[in-house]
């Protein structure tokens, strides 16, 4: 007993000697999960802010009208392929437009074949396809549903936060783009929290992934590994 308790004593001795003093604080600090604000708060009017900023897409549902012409307005979801069909018009490609986009459109097709002056409106009564994906170092990874403005710290709150062994300066954002390829963007969120650089907004289907300290991970490991050692040791 003695023998394993005095190795265990050595170890921890080594494992002082090999980190400097300010790795060990570091990796001290980084035994609180990191803080992340909390979201922001909503506009006066939410519904407004999600109108403007949202992008459509399969299974929304939306809420039609056209001034003074109420046989023209109703409630229709957009299907699989992102469009939906309407009178005098057709089937129309919705997906990928935000609300006033699709006013616009629909508004220059009613022009084209029955008005003269259209005033379309676009109500998204329902958001349904839009979501992001948070994986690893936080404490509850998975899909998460967004609507209007989503930045990256709010999603990493969705998330519920960094775990211990979050490399906060390693934050990647995996997007697909509209040609189909996919591209990579790495953030540092200290200086995001501090406000130094803007918190930078979401897109629908992104996956953001936090990494892992190395250190941290390291340390944890030869951590457990010294209370095992010592556990053991009561046996002996």
């Amino acid at each position: 007993m003695k023998t394993l308790n005095f190795m265990a004593v050595c170890m921890a001795t080594s494992l002082a000697l090999v980190l400097p003093a300010s790795a060990a604080s570091a990796d001290n600090e980084a035994a609180m999960p990191a803080a992340i604000p909390s979201a922001v708060a909503p506009a006066d009017d939410p519904l407004a802010l999600a109108v403007e900023d949202y992008r459509i897409g399969p299974s929304d549902l939306l809420e039609i009208s056209v001034f003074q012409v109420p046989e023209l307005s109703r409630t229709v979801r957009v299907n699989a392929r992102g469009a939906l069909t309407l009178p005098l018009i057709g089937q129309i490609q919705a997906g990928g437009l935000t609300g006033q986009q699709l006013e616009a459109l629909l508004a220059q097709k009613l022009k084209e074949t029955y008005l003269q002056d259209p005033q379309v409106s676009v109500f998204i009564k329902e958001f349904i396809s839009q979501r992001v994906t948070v994986s690893g170092s936080v404490n509850k990874a998975g899909v998460f549903p967004i609507s209007g403005k989503t930045t990256l710290m709010q999603a990493i709150a969705m998330a519920g936060g960094l775990d211990k062994l979050a490399n906060e300066n390693d934050i990647k954002v995996f997007r697909n783009k509209r040609d189909g390829s996919r591209e990579v963007l790495t953030y540092d969120l200290v200086p995001i929290r501090n406000g130094e650089v803007e918190d930078p907004q979401l897109h629908t289907s992104d996956v953001i992934e936090v990494g892992k300290s190395g250190g941290r991970a390291a340390f944890k490991d030869i951590t457990e590994a010294i209370r095992d050692i010592s556990v053991f040791g009561l046996f002996f």
